[in-house]
């Protein structure tokens, strides 16, 4: 057996820059699957990932080149089909050793088991280890077509005849265990030791890897390529932080790790330049200019300490002439029309209110079977005042109707529809060039928040409003016909629109019943109920929770009383962990379980009432007047949104309950005292679960 490490780099085409970085990691992670489940290396073996713009690869230490012999044992067949009934072998057995390679001699080596009542055979088989050179072909294979690539392309090899499939043609292939080439041929490709360096930058040709543990520093000093994906970023990370120092000690290229990712995978040996427009343009909003800098050009726009745009940019180039002027020029050149656009567009835009925009609205389709925006904006408007109603915030009704109404007005400006991203943004800008004030401006803008995972949140109480509404008319609206999520697709991103309702209502602390208002909410639009929606918050309730770090069965139990008070959760799911450090927690939480299961059996109603005179038995006796002092201390505490104190009182209750079931039986012959205890149980139930469903954290 030889230990050495192992290379193997696919030389394609350019890779798709988006996902780059992920087929890299995913083709390593696959490949030590594969060898570890062969025995040729260990899964936590050191490893390190390529990926650049033309190859992904790895370089994985300690691979055997042969693995040991193993001792296995073979499951045969029962023994009533392997033998006959004077213990003699049937043909079936003996094809089946045949099969695995034995012969007549081995049947003394047959053992029996006994599996549910059968008994199997078995026999001990020792299996010659894996070889590295005769897998490693099956393993890249394998590891290829089990990417996360959404559409192959197929193309046909030199011979005209075979047509493999792969994201992007592959031209090489190289194999290396140590310094020596393991044969093998992939995509019609057969292994070697040369491959390609830069495009332009490359000191030669055919590059030669001398051997696996080379590779790296070859390929970076012969061949102008950094081949490792986190290095390269690291490098291009600090380089623009140096060149825009170096510019000015004012400013910074704006941090989007996205992009980054995105310019390293266009990359092969990076070259940081600085170019930059003229100053008029600064004029136009920053978010326009930025947008188109990031997302057509793949620039890093510069911002100084206030977070104000400078006429600066820093490019990425994948090539280092002597002279740069040239690269750096043709990008000022590119980039000067895309900003005479924007110009254009923000300067036309303006010279109309955002009023006269709605009409357009009218024509743009927001759901072929939920009408145009026109309509959503209608919706939006109704289940904004119903929630402005219940939260008795009518001094700001007339600023939420506004907003609701100019809300989606940039829909159909000439920006937004260059740059749809912008849509909120720019509704901004133009409610505040035609001076309505600020808080309905930016709550404009603020409607869509937070439109991802840690995006802030909206600026007032008029933006909260506005973006619940917009968030619950999406939901009821899409679930109302039937586009719901289904396993990991999430097409309109309904999951982001309920953790956004959560957020708000949760870090605002908005006293809002949300299943109140979505119950108005789809009886004021007529949308058609839908009996899945509340299954669905209830998941992203749970999951939302259950990623801030409480308990799966504090959460089960806070969940189960329905409140509607999302707000209230956190302070409940508070209290429910205090009260668990309480001695007397498990044995309430017990008891209300008992006692629900009682009453679920009984059928009993809640309209049930305490007789005080048909108590015979000390213990109920006992137990009703404690209840009463409890019941009325805890609701009282409970209304003051003192949970914990809520639920601590339920201690008082712990004796009286447990002499209760010692001493009374609650199905008694008399049907009167029967159901009077019933009632004294109902009403136990309801004073120990205004907090929470207990019975949901018993063991």
């Amino acid at each position: 057996m030889k230990l050495d490490n192992l290379l193997i780099e696919l030389l394609t085409e350019e890779l798709p820059p988006k996902s780059q970085k992920q087929l890299g990691i995913a083709f390593a992670k696959n490949i030590k699957e594969f060898l570890a489940k062969h025995h040729l290396v260990n899964e936590i073996s050191e490893d390190l990932i390529f990926s650049t713009p033309r190859r992904i690869g790895l370089h994985l230490k300690n691979v055997k080149d042969e693995a040991d012999n193993e001792n296995v044992s073979i499951k045969l067949m029962p023994a009533s089909v392997g033998f006959d009934t004077s213990e003699k072998p049937t043909d079936a057995l003996l094809k089946k050793l045949h099969a695995i390679g034995l012969n007549e001699k081995a049947l003394s080596e047959i053992v029996k088991k006994n599996e549910n009542n059968a008994e199997i055979l078995y026999i001990n088989k020792n299996v010659e280890g894996a070889k590295l050179k005769n897998i490693i072909a099956e393993c890249i294979s394998s590891s290829l077509s089990r990417l996360p690539i959404k559409k192959m392309m197929s193309y046909q090899l030199a011979d005209g005849w075979t047509t493999v499939y792969f994201v992007r043609p592959a031209h090489g292939l190289v194999i290396l265990h140590g310094a020596h080439i393991i044969d093998a041929n992939v995509l019609g490709i057969s292994s070697n030791r040369t491959t390609f360096g830069h495009r332009f930058e490359s000191k030669k040709e055919i590059i030669e890897i001398q051997h696996a543990d080379q590779y790296k520093e070859q390929m970076k000093a012969e061949g102008a390529v950094i081949v490792s994906f986190d290095e390269r970023k690291a490098l291009i990370k600090n380089a623009l932080n140096e060149k825009a120092a170096h510019l000015s000690n004012q400013l910074t290229p704006i941090d989007d790790e996205d992009l980054l990712d995105e310019v390293t995978a266009l990359v092969e040996y990076p070259n940081i330049l600085a170019g930059e427009f003229e100053s008029k343009f600064l004029d136009v909003p920053q978010e326009c200019l930025i947008l188109s800098m990031k997302a057509n050009q793949k620039y890093f726009p510069l911002i100084d300490k206030n977070n104000k745009l400078a006429n600066q940019f820093l490019i990425v180039s994948n090539i280092s002439p002597k002279n740069s002027d040239l690269i750096t020029q043709g990008n000022e050149k590119v980039i000067r029309p895309r900003l005479s656009d924007a110009e254009f567009f923000y300067s036309q835009d303006k010279k109309k209110p955002l009023k006269e925009y709605l009409s357009q609205l009218a024509h743009i389709v927001y759901h072929n079977k939920l009408g145009s925006q026109a309509e959503r904006s209608e919706r939006v408007k109704t289940i904004a005042s119903l929630i402005v109603k219940n939260l008795n915030q009518t001094k700001l009704l007339d600023a939420v109707i506004l907003t609701c109404d100019l809300s989606k007005a940039d829909l159909s400006s000439n920006m937004v529809g260059e740059f749809p991203e912008l849509q909120g943004i720019m509704g901004r800008y133009y409610a505040l060039n035609e001076k309505i004030s600020d808080e309905i401006a930016f709550a404009i803008e603020d409607h869509y928040k937070p439109r991802f995972s840690g995006d802030t949140l909206p600026r007032s109480t008029v933006g909260d409003i506005v973006a619940i509404a917009d968030k619950i008319e999406t939901l009821i609206g899409l679930f109302s016909i039937g586009e719901k999520p289904t396993g990991d697709k999430d097409p309109f991103a309904l999951r982001r629109q309920v953790i956004g309702i959560i957020r708000i209502l949760t870090e605002k602390n908005i006293d809002l019943n949300l299943n109140t208002v979505i119950s108005e909410s789809i009886q004021a639009t007529k949308l058609a109920e839908s009996k899945d929606l509340n299954s669905f918050i209830y998941d992203r309730l749970s999951n939302f929770f259950k990623d801030q770090g409480y308990a799966a069965l504090d959460i089960e139990a806070v969940l189960a009383i329905e409140s509607g008070l999302i707000n209230e959760i956190p302070k409940r799911l508070n209290a429910i962990k205090e009260f668990l450090l309480l001695p007397e927690s498990e044995d309430l939480a017990s008891a209300n379980k008992r006692v629900g299961n009682i009453l679920k059996k009984a059928d009993v109603k809640s309209s049930l009432k305490v007789n005080q005179s048909l108590l015979k038995d000390e213990a109920e006796i006992n137990l009703y007047n404690t209840l009463d002092f409890v019941d009325a201390e805890s609701r009282k505490e409970y209304m003051e949104k003192n949970y914990s104190g809520s639920l601590k009182l339920l201690c008082k209750l712990k004796n009286p309950i447990d002499q209760f079931f010692k001493d009374v039986m609650v199905n008694d012959e008399d049907e009167s005292l029967k159901m009077n205890r019933l009632a004294l149980l109902e009403k136990l139930y309801s004073a120990m679960n205004l907090v929470a469903d207990l019975s949901k954290l018993s063991s």
